[in-house]
């Protein structure tokens, strides 16, 4: 189907050269996740995207292979079946992984791999990858959060009462990982995850 997805099962890092390093991003939905790391990525090409799979419909303007690869339940079943992927895990109804083969690759020539996945999927990735750096994106309140989430204006009543349910045990988890930063201020966050990686 996809080259990325026809990976070596149990490639693991042990074996490199050289090298990089795994970061992972997470916080509950609407915390602005996304637009952190399109922003990371725009100021810092040197960056590697790590791009996950789901069984999810693309929203709008949403590209197969560079926002997700948008692959059938089936294959994803397989896919798991046949341990390609580094972490996966089931959200809202859809399931999300991240290939491994492509992690592995990047961090052994030396890059820095950043991950941007749920909760389940950090957990993870910190049990199989205990090296990884995690970073914990935290909202400045919970009713912000719920506001966020509501202007985006693209889930149910039923669906947003779901999210925020999810999203209050995700803020709950946030002292399991390295370090936390408040998304208050857009570039303030930004400055921080650069000082994190970089400084």
């Amino acid at each position: 189907m996809m080259q990325v997805l026809s990976i070596q099962s149990g490639a693991t890092t042990k074996d490199c050269p050289s090298s990089g390093k795994l970061i992972v991003l997470t916080g509950p939905s609407g915390v602005g996740k996304g637009t952190l790391m399109r922003s990371l990525l725009a100021r810092h090409p040197e960056l590697y995207y790590s791009v996950s799979a789901t069984t999810r419909s693309p929203r709008p303007g949403e590209i197969d292979g560079k926002d997700y690869y948008f692959i059938s339940r089936s294959k994803f079943e397989q896919l798991v079946a046949a341990g390609e992927f580094l972490e996966w895990a089931e959200f809202a109804g859809n399931y999300y992984g991240t290939p491994r083969e492509p992690v592995i690759n990047q961090i052994c020539s030396g890059k820095l791999v950043l991950l941007e996945i749920e909760l389940e999927g950090a957990r993870q990735i910190r049990r199989s990858f205990p090296e990884a750096l995690s970073i914990f994106i935290l909202p400045p309140s919970f009713s912000e959060l719920e506001k966020r989430i509501r202007t985006r204006g693209q889930d149910s009543e039923e669906a947003i009462a779901r999210r925020l349910r999810r999203a209050q045990d995700e803020i709950n988890a946030a002292d399991e990982f390295d370090i936390q930063i408040v998304n208050d201020d857009f570039e303030t966050t930004l400055k921080s995850i650069e000082a994190t990686l970089f400084g």
